[in-house]
């Protein structure tokens, strides 16, 4: 007789995050093609569309990375967006208001992006833990506590 037995037993770990240099690497190689893409495509001269790209990139790479990786990433996203994406290409500035802006813009994403993975992820191990342990309770034939 066969038996079918189900190959993931026991509650799985909620995924670790991807280490903070693989994460900066991927913000600097992002922020280095998207900038450039955006400079070939629409030209130099609209920086609030990139700070909104740049701004998804932060985002998208906090959804696997720790909340330390995100002010490095938010940095790294601020300095191709402010020597690439606005004139003159290549120069570094600092006006108060407007880069103060565009750091705290990109920091936001990353660490929403971050705190949105860490939620999901817990939101799910709690499930899978709440599951086990009303299948646990099922085969005892006790009621499972809280519910």
């Amino acid at each position: 007789m066969i038996e079918w037995v189900s190959l993931s037993t026991g509650a799985r770990p909620v995924p670790r995050p991807v280490a903070t240099p693989l994460v900066w690497a991927a913000a600097f190689v992002g922020a280095l093609l998207l900038v450039a893409l955006l400079n070939t495509l629409v030209g130099q001269d609209r920086p609030t569309l990139a700070l909104a790209v740049l701004s998804v990139l932060a985002a998208l790479l906090g959804l696997c990375a720790r909340f330390t990786a995100a002010p490095g990433t938010a940095v790294l996203c601020w300095l191709f967006l402010n020597g690439f994406a606005i004139p003159p290409a290549g120069i570094l500035t600092w006006a108060g208001a407007r880069d103060t802006f565009w750091l705290t813009c990109l920091l936001t994403a990353a660490l929403i992006g971050t705190a949105l993975a860490r939620l999901v992820h817990a939101r799910a191990a709690y499930r899978r833990v709440r599951a086990d342990i009303g299948l646990v309770a099922a085969e005892r034939g006790d009621e499972p506590r809280g519910s």
